[in-house]
């Protein structure tokens, strides 16, 4: 079997990409399996250290911010676009897929639209409760579609859809380890409870600012946190930590490699409102309070938290009042066991399990 798999840009979309591509492997041990994604973005370091080749595009998404540097930058995106086309068209010459899955991101658009009109089949794999306008326009050729939520046949035609939910790590949604690993783990007190705080792979602006103005009174709050930064927050986030060496409860990262200890440490977590990220908090069953990013296409990340919060499974704090309201809510929720242990089970009657092998199923019915 030759299956290409494209799209990225974060870990929402590069970790379920990564799972599909482990499950195929596991059914099919001598599988060729290529990834294309976007050149510059977290998959061409990613898709490598987990085993697999990727091809990179010259592809990238619109800035939305229109500041002189960004309008240039949307100036250069058709050339972007040609160019970004022309290779794929070579790259499918060369490999000649059996199917083309596509998982969201930058490099997503143009290799499937690309396959569908040399005749490849193609999956795509939609994460969010809301589907945005470049899988609905690619929906129209695609074979299969691949969902995470219900009523996804207001995006979709409803022949094409199958249920399989949102692939996720193996280590996660086959989590063992015990709190007491994840505290020494990260070097916390067993006596404390402990928050995980996580803005996406790439980080949260707003969410690392709310930390920041936070540190000075974490000290009094008698909890523990877990920070993930994301790359360009990690810097001022260590010098503000090292102003209080003594008193700040705080452990933080740039990123975590080891998300099913920080899981199996926290009591609690603070987080994005991303697809991927909210499947990973069913299967591990943690109370959360969801901050949804502004930033993204449709406003889908307050539509995904809405999804939870609808059912008691989860709060929501929009991103303009996190800094007032997130971690106070978070601390009150700490207080609250009943309440508590009432989301714990909310949150995991909505768990979905066996997602990747749900969608190699389709692949393989593709590909025959």
């Amino acid at each position: 079997m030759k299956v290409i798999i494209s799209g990225g840009g974060s870990g929402g979309h590069i970790f379920p990409a990564i799972a599909i591509a482990n499950a195929i492997r596991a059914r099919h041990a001598d599988a060729d399996i290529l990834f294309v994604g976007a050149e510059g973005k977290m998959e061409m370091e990613k898709v490598p250290a987990a085993g697999y080749p990727i091809e990179g595009l010259p592809i990238a998404g619109l800035q939305r911010k229109l500041t002189p540097a960004n309008i240039w930058k949307n100036l250069q995106l058709p050339l972007k676009m040609i160019r970004s086309r022309a290779k794929v068209k070579r790259i499918l010459a060369d490999f000649r897929p059996d199917v083309v899955v596509g998982v969201g991101g930058f490099a997503s658009e143009p290799t499937l639209k690309a396959a569908a009109s040399l005749g490849y089949p193609t999956l795509l794999q939609e994460q969010n409760s809301y589907a945005g306008l470049t899988n609905k326009l690619l929906s129209r050729s695609a074979r299969t579609i691949c969902v995470a939520y219900d009523g996804m046949q207001r995006f979709f035609p409803a022949d094409k859809i199958v249920f399989t939910g949102n692939p996720v790590r193996a280590d996660i949604e086959q989590m063992t380890c015990t709190r007491e690993e994840g505290l020494a783990h990260f070097a916390l007190s067993p006596s404390m409870p402990t928050v995980l705080v996580v803005g996406g792979s790439l980080g949260a602006r707003s969410i690392n600012q709310m930390m920041l103005a936070a540190l000075p009174s974490l000290a009094s709050a008698q909890v523990q946190y877990i920070w993930q930064t994301g790359r360009w927050g990690f810097d001022e986030a260590q010098a503000a930590i090292r102003r209080h060496p003594d008193t700040c409860p705080v452990k933080v990262h740039q990123f975590i490699q080891r998300m099913d200890l920080a899981y199996a440490a926290a009591d609690l977590v603070v987080s994005r409102a991303g697809a991927i990220a909210i499947s990973e908090l069913c299967l591990v069953g943690k109370p959360v309070v969801l901050i949804p990013s502004p930033n993204v296409a449709e406003d889908h990340q307050t539509k995904n938290a809405l999804a939870l919060v609808d059912k008691g499974a989860a709060l929501m704090v929009p991103d303009a009042e996190c800094s007032a309201k997130a971690l106070p809510l978070a601390d009150e929720l700490l207080k609250d066991q009943p309440r508590m242990q009432a989301m714990r089970q909310a949150i995991q009657t909505l768990a979905v399990r066996g997602a990747a092998d749900k969608i190699v199923d389709q692949i393989e019915k593709i590909a025959k």
